[in-house]
Protein backbone atom coordinates (compact mmCIF):
# COMPACT_ATOMS: atom_id res chain seq x y z
CA UNK A 1 0.00 0.00 0.00
CA UNK A 2 1.21 3.19 -0.76
CA UNK A 3 1.26 5.87 1.73
CA UNK A 4 -1.09 8.84 0.95
CA UNK A 5 0.32 12.17 1.91
CA UNK A 6 -2.72 14.59 2.38
CA UNK A 7 -2.73 18.42 3.44
CA UNK A 8 -3.77 19.50 6.73
CA UNK A 9 -6.03 22.33 7.23
CA UNK A 10 -5.25 25.67 8.61
CA UNK A 11 -6.59 24.57 12.39
CA UNK A 12 -4.81 21.27 12.79
CA UNK A 13 -1.35 23.14 11.28
CA UNK A 14 -2.11 25.90 14.04
CA UNK A 15 -3.04 23.12 16.53
CA UNK A 16 0.39 21.19 15.48
CA UNK A 17 2.65 24.67 15.89
CA UNK A 18 1.04 25.44 19.18
CA UNK A 19 2.16 21.84 20.22
CA UNK A 20 6.13 21.64 19.38
CA UNK A 21 8.65 23.57 20.87
CA UNK A 22 11.41 23.26 18.41
CA UNK A 23 11.78 24.49 14.87
CA UNK A 24 14.08 25.18 11.95
CA UNK A 25 14.69 28.99 10.66
CA UNK A 26 15.87 28.94 7.22
CA UNK A 27 17.47 32.30 6.01
CA UNK A 28 19.40 33.29 2.84
CA UNK A 29 21.92 35.87 1.98
CA UNK A 30 24.78 36.48 -0.60
CA UNK A 31 24.34 33.26 -1.93
CA UNK A 32 24.56 31.17 1.30
CA UNK A 33 21.75 29.63 3.04
CA UNK A 34 21.41 28.11 6.47
CA UNK A 35 18.88 26.18 8.54
CA UNK A 36 19.59 26.47 12.33
CA UNK A 37 16.89 24.83 15.27
CA UNK A 38 15.41 27.16 17.66
CA UNK A 39 12.90 27.06 20.87
CA UNK A 40 10.05 29.21 19.61
CA UNK A 41 6.77 30.31 20.66
CA UNK A 42 3.62 30.52 18.77
CA UNK A 43 0.75 32.71 18.53
CA UNK A 44 -1.48 32.41 15.64
CA UNK A 45 0.08 34.71 13.44
CA UNK A 46 4.10 34.61 14.14
CA UNK A 47 6.42 32.51 15.53
CA UNK A 48 8.40 34.19 18.53
CA UNK A 49 12.02 33.43 19.48
CA UNK A 50 15.44 34.79 21.53
CA UNK A 51 18.63 34.24 19.97
CA UNK A 52 22.10 35.44 20.73
CA UNK A 53 23.34 37.66 17.85
CA UNK A 54 24.90 35.37 15.54
CA UNK A 55 25.05 34.14 11.82
CA UNK A 56 21.11 33.88 11.56
CA UNK A 57 20.66 37.06 12.86
CA UNK A 58 22.71 39.15 10.74
CA UNK A 59 21.66 36.86 7.87
CA UNK A 60 18.03 37.91 8.70
CA UNK A 61 18.82 41.21 9.00
CA UNK A 62 20.39 41.48 5.82
CA UNK A 63 17.56 39.56 4.14
CA UNK A 64 14.36 39.41 6.69
CA UNK A 65 12.43 37.09 3.82
CA UNK A 66 12.75 33.41 5.64
CA UNK A 67 11.30 30.46 5.71
CA UNK A 68 9.64 28.08 9.24
CA UNK A 69 10.09 24.80 9.75
CA UNK A 70 8.48 22.07 11.82
CA UNK A 71 7.98 18.50 11.48
CA UNK A 72 7.24 15.66 14.06
CA UNK A 73 8.24 11.67 12.84
CA UNK A 74 6.20 8.51 14.43
CA UNK A 75 9.24 6.23 15.29
CA UNK A 76 6.94 3.64 15.73
CA UNK A 77 5.72 3.83 12.19
CA UNK A 78 7.81 3.67 9.46
CA UNK A 79 6.81 7.10 7.02
CA UNK A 80 4.29 8.07 9.59
CA UNK A 81 5.01 11.90 9.76
CA UNK A 82 3.75 15.33 10.07
CA UNK A 83 5.30 18.64 8.62
CA UNK A 84 4.71 22.08 8.69
CA UNK A 85 6.43 24.76 6.25
CA UNK A 86 6.08 28.60 6.88
CA UNK A 87 7.15 31.64 4.88
CA UNK A 88 7.36 34.83 6.56
CA UNK A 89 9.31 38.07 7.32
CA UNK A 90 11.99 38.67 10.54
CA UNK A 91 11.20 41.57 12.69
CA UNK A 92 13.06 42.43 15.25
CA UNK A 93 11.77 43.46 18.66
CA UNK A 94 12.40 45.93 21.10
CA UNK A 95 11.33 47.16 24.44
CA UNK A 96 7.57 46.22 25.49
CA UNK A 97 7.09 44.01 22.19
CA UNK A 98 11.01 42.66 23.12
CA UNK A 99 9.75 41.46 26.63
CA UNK A 100 6.05 40.53 25.66
CA UNK A 101 8.36 37.84 23.49
CA UNK A 102 10.51 36.93 26.26
CA UNK A 103 7.27 36.65 28.32
CA UNK A 104 5.74 33.75 25.85
CA UNK A 105 9.27 31.79 24.99
CA UNK A 106 9.42 31.55 29.24
CA UNK A 107 5.79 30.52 29.76
CA UNK A 108 6.23 28.12 26.93
CA UNK A 109 9.27 26.64 27.63
CA UNK A 110 8.74 25.95 31.16
CA UNK A 111 4.89 24.81 30.23
CA UNK A 112 6.61 21.99 27.82
CA UNK A 113 9.96 21.44 29.93
CA UNK A 114 9.23 21.85 33.41
CA UNK A 115 12.41 23.60 33.90
CA UNK A 116 12.06 27.08 35.43
CA UNK A 117 13.95 28.63 32.16
CA UNK A 118 16.36 27.33 28.96
CA UNK A 119 19.76 27.40 29.70
CA UNK A 120 21.67 30.96 28.12
CA UNK A 121 24.84 30.61 26.24
CA UNK A 122 27.89 32.43 26.77
CA UNK A 123 28.53 35.51 24.34
CA UNK A 124 26.85 38.16 22.40
CA UNK A 125 23.81 40.35 23.25
CA UNK A 126 20.15 38.31 23.52
CA UNK A 127 18.00 39.76 20.70
CA UNK A 128 14.33 38.74 20.27
CA UNK A 129 12.55 38.38 16.85
CA UNK A 130 9.46 37.51 15.17
CA UNK A 131 8.45 35.78 12.32
CA UNK A 132 5.34 37.27 11.10
CA UNK A 133 3.52 34.41 8.73
CA UNK A 134 3.09 35.26 5.47
CA UNK A 135 1.90 31.79 3.91
CA UNK A 136 1.96 27.98 5.30
CA UNK A 137 1.33 24.62 4.66
CA UNK A 138 1.40 21.22 6.25
CA UNK A 139 1.26 17.77 5.09
CA UNK A 140 1.44 14.33 7.11
CA UNK A 141 1.18 10.96 6.17
CA UNK A 142 -1.15 8.57 8.84
CA UNK A 143 -0.82 5.56 9.81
Amino acid sequence: MTPQISELPRSEIDAFLASRLVGRIGCHHEGSTYVVPVVYAYDGKSFYVASVEGRKVDMMRANPRVCFEVDEVDERSVGVWRSVVAEGVFEELQGLAAARAFALLTRRFVTRTGRTRPKRKPGGRTVAFRIRLEHVTGREVSP
